[in-house]
């Protein structure tokens, strides 16, 4: 009896470092929709819960509106410990709209914005297994390699990943975006400064 109580306080222990460890990471502790604080969508999206609503997914699948801003709308919708289910609501609603049939369909879609979107609030749904999100991220990036909002968020989602190996390796997917000066700067300089004050913590472990 007691050697069962022993394993599980210890699980509980492991759980809880984890549970911790991943709560201070790329996806979860770049909190840079501030700096897109005076925007009315992202005060929208403060109001919601950290929901999706359809207003919400309208201005996310509207081609006219930035990048950044769509990115910093899914920043505010945050995450949490348990998982949310806003990338699955998101994808409803572009088949229902966009005429989706299936996500391998999505996949082949022109729109990168929208796979884009998918990836980060997949990535924000379930910031423990990022792998499909990854993917989804990488294929967005494809259609829009030269837009530093697509690749940072990409190296974002990347640098989650890496967290369960190499720490070093956190910074470096982020540092060569912010190094590649050929990229188109649209992301404005205070959400920037906000993501790399987290992830140059990284930097002592290379």
């Amino acid at each position: 009896m007691k050697a069962d109580k022993i394993n599980l306080l210890m699980l509980f222990v492991l759980f809880s470092i984890n549970t911790k460890i991943f709560a201070d990471s790329p996806l979860t502790s770049t909190p840079y929709s501030a700096a897109y604080g005076n925007e009315y969508i992202i005060i929208i999206a403060s109001e919601t819960n950290g929901l999706l609503t359809t207003d919400l997914m309208n201005f996310l699948a509207d081609e006219t509106q930035p990048i950044a801003l769509k990115m910093a709308v899914i920043n505010e919708l945050g995450w949490e410990v348990k998982g949310k289910n806003n990338a699955s609501i998101f994808f409803d609603h572009l088949k229902q709209n966009n005429g989706y049939r299936n996500e391998n369909h999505f996949l082949r879609t022109e729109k990168g914005y929208e796979l884009l979107c998918f990836a980060y609030l997949m990535a924000m749904d379930n910031y423990f297994n990022v792998d499909n999100a990854i993917d989804y991220a990488e294929k967005a990036l494809q259609k829009n390699p030269e837009s530093f909002t697509f690749n940072l968020i990409t190296a974002i989602i990347k640098a989650q990943k890496a967290m369960n190996s190499d720490w070093c390796e956190v910074y470096r997917i982020a540092d060569k975006v912010r190094k590649n000066i050929s990229l188109i700067r649209d992301m404005n300089d205070e959400a920037v400064k906000i993501i790399f004050d987290y992830i140059s913590l990284y930097k002592k472990y290379c």
